[in-house]
């Protein structure tokens, strides 16, 4: 009974706008409180949780996105995916696909990847006589890729809530990020020709090398930061650290989008939002901490056990669980507020929890483009000043790609557990 009347106030507070940290502090403290523990004891539960060295990247890759969302490495990379793919129809869309492809494996964060695409994508998109929604469509979805390709801050905040491996985290998430790439550009392929989109224009073989050299500096940033953590030279918050360095480096030196005074108010604008990602992981480790004192998880691994459901059972209901909860709840406060309920239930139902990691990432992408509460429609909306009802005609042909692409992951576990075991064995 007690948890129907956790679960009606914490959907209460949501449904009338309280933010989601206030919310899982407020009834954590209080459920903790009657339980008899003394709010010193819950301070020190803080503490003990965010005292981690995998947690401390996520101020640093935080702020590589901002500086990378400002700094104009996404137009680098949109230039020279043009001189890859420009001149097969549709080839601007193609283009966009790989870059915020490799702009997700330099900054890890969804929403970062689809504002600093979208703002000179979408433009270029819409001149070259792509449809609007088709445009803002096509980059929303393809932002989302920013939380499944390595360096990915859900796969960090996962790691540190299931204690796994980071970088067997991010390789687990390699094939189906290129998987998700790959449908994109074959749907975009499709439409181009369905459609009559054109080719980009002729650039001459100068202007070629030209976007390439220009391009270096952004594409070698991944390069260096995998680089160095699966060769063994820095640890994952190291390579964050790295990550944030050279990414104000290249913004400020190569690109010029940010200029040398720009460095301090664009450091303090990340850790604002890096903030405001450690104030929910916070709450959410109390409300954590009282959901597994109170043997919840236990009782629901019990049930499920009796029920005698088949793993296939288990995850098809916890991929419409997750699916469901993405209408209404940010990408951070379903992991953290479900992970606590759900990681115990794994082993019994003999599923890996790297793989699941990947099911539950892909889940959390599908939330980011999901009405009414996704990030991504929001923030496409705002920065390229699209009704947010052409946004969300645009996105439903990649959510279903996307449901296709969490069925053969959630089915096939060897697509997202072949390279970490190659890699590890």
């Amino acid at each position: 009974m007690e948890y129907l009347v956790v679960t009606a106030v914490l959907l209460l507070m949501l449904a009338v706008g309280v933010p989601i940290y206030i919310v899982l502090g407020a009834i954590s403290g209080v459920l903790l409180l009657l339980e008899g523990m003394p709010l010193l004891s819950i301070g020190q539960i803080y503490v003990d949780h965010l005292n981690s060295l995998t947690l401390l990247a996520i101020p640093f890759f935080v702020m590589s996105a901002t500086f990378m969302e400002r700094g104009g490495i996404a137009a680098a990379l949109i230039d020279f995916a043009n001189v890859l793919v420009g001149r097969m129809t549709g080839g601007l869309a193609v283009a966009g696909v790989l870059a915020t492809t490799v702009f997700a494996a330099i900054c890890g964060s969804s929403v970062a990847t689809a504002v600093a695409l979208g703002v000179i994508l979408v433009p270029a998109m819409i001149e070259q006589k792509y449809e609007r929604p088709f445009a803002v469509g096509l980059v929303g979805a393809s932002g989302t890729m920013g939380i499944l390709i390595p360096p990915s801050l859900a796969f960090i905040v996962y790691a540190m809530i299931a204690e796994e491996s980071v970088p067997r985290l991010f390789l687990a998430g390699v094939v189906p990020g290129i998987m998700q790439a790959g449908l994109f550009i074959a749907y975009a392929v499709w439409s181009a020709n369905r459609r009559g989109y054109p080719k980009a224009p002729q650039i001459s073989s100068k202007e070629a090398g030209s976007r390439t050299l220009k391009a270096l500096p952004a594409l070698l940033i991944p390069v260096v930061i995998l680089g160095g953590i699966y060769s063994g030279i820095v640890t994952v918050t190291e390579a964050a650290g790295v990550a944030a360095f050279l990414s104000i480096v290249v913004s400020v030196m190569f690109y010029g989008g940010c200029k040398v005074r720009d460095i301090l108010p664009l450091i303090g604008m990340s850790m604002r939002r890096t903030a405001t990602i450690i104030a929910i992981i916070m709450t959410a480790v109390s409300f954590g901490h009282w959901m597994t004192s109170s043997g919840g998880p236990q009782q629901l691994a019990d049930a499920i056990s009796n029920a005698n459901l088949k793993p296939w059972q288990f995850l098809i209901i916890i991929n419409i669980f997750f699916l469901i909860l993405g209408t209404f709840l940010e990408v951070m406060a379903i992991m953290l507020i479900t992970l606590p309920i759900i990681l115990p239930l794994l082993a019994p139902m003999g599923n890996d929890p790297i793989h699941f990691a990947v099911v539950m990432v892909i889940n959390m992408e599908l939330a980011l483009i999901t009405p009414p509460i996704g990030l991504n429609l929001f923030v496409l909306s705002s920065a390229t000043s699209t009704p947010l009802s052409e946004v969300t005609k645009g996105v439903l042909p990649f959510m279903l790609l996307m449901l296709v692409l969490l069925i053969l992951v959630t089915y096939i576990p060897a697509i997202s557990l072949w390279l970490p075991t190659l890699v590890y064995g």
